[in-house]
């Protein structure tokens, strides 16, 4: 299947619930994204790294520098408190898209 575009502001929605379970590098974000939407969504390191950095700019993440599994050396993220509340806030414009969505969807009507 090919890869997915994703809409406007949904990677920032992504990476912060990835990281609600925890500190990760990088790649281990776009591995972990990849892997629980079935492989459908692929990140990019073009669009990754420029989120990321956006997003520790506003306060949502931090980070520190370790070694990742394979022995390199590792930028890891994690949320800080004002990430989990925008957590929680993206999640919430989320569910309203996405509702709003299903109603177009499986609307029979044309106005």
């Amino acid at each position: 299947m090919d890869k997915m575009e994703m809409l406007s502001g949904t990677l920032d929605l992504l990476i912060l619930r990835i990281l609600n379970t925890g500190s990760l590098h990088g790649f281990g974000i776009a591995e972990r994204i990849h892997v629980l939407s079935r492989e459908v969504l692929k990140v990019e390191e073009g669009s990754l790294y420029p989120a990321l950095y956006r997003m520790e700019a506003k306060g949502w993440l931090k980070s520190e520098w370790g070694e990742s599994e394979r022995g390199r050396r590792a930028k890891f993220y994690g949320l800080t408190k004002a990430g989990r509340q925008q957590l929680e806030t993206e999640e919430a414009v989320w569910e309203r898209t996405s509702l709003a969505i299903r109603n177009v969807l499986k609307s029979t009507q044309v106005p």
